[in-house]
């Protein structure tokens, strides 16, 4: 019998990565159908490849989907934003209702990259959601695995 999160289109995938000196460096997270992974690789200082996998329940999933519709990035686009680059990427994709976007952008530092780009409304947008959803995961990691927050803050 298929549970409620079979059923559920609901899909949420976050990276943001560069190729350095350290050899490609990322962070990235997914969310389908119950189970949320979380890779960061940072290779600083030898650090090793960090993944971890859990199934999260119904109430988590509709925390997802609370920040997600209240930040309304659906209604962006990001054809304006600052494109990939040396820097990095950065990339959201979701699909949630009967709406599916997919984002690329460069990697923002800080608010000032927001204020000077194009559109700075709309990436101020993309930007508070990204922060949002890396503060629930890094919780709800920190809950589940009792890792220390400096294990996954590198990027």
């Amino acid at each position: 019998m298929a549970s409620a999160a079979d059923k559920d289109p609901f899909y949420l995938r976050y990276s943001t990565g560069h190729q350095g000196m350290h050899g490609h460096e990322f962070l990235e997270f997914e969310y389908s159908q119950g189970r949320l992974r979380y890779a960061n690789n940072s290779n600083y200082r030898n650090d090793s490849l960090i993944r971890k996998e859990m199934f999260v329940g119904p109430l988590v999933v509709e925390e997802f989907k609370r920040i997600i519709r209240d930040s309304e990035v659906t209604k962006e686009d990001d054809s304006a934003w600052p494109k990939k680059n040396i820097v990095g990427k950065q990339e959201l994709e979701v699909r949630i209702d009967n709406e599916h976007i997919s984002f690329e952008t460069a990697k923002i530092g800080s608010l000032a990259d927001v204020q000077d780009s194009q559109d700075p409304d709309g990436l101020r947008v993309f930007y508070y959601l990204v922060q949002d959803l890396k503060c629930f995961i890094f919780s709800l990691i920190s809950l589940h695995f009792k890792i220390k927050p400096s294990e996954f803050l590198s990027h």
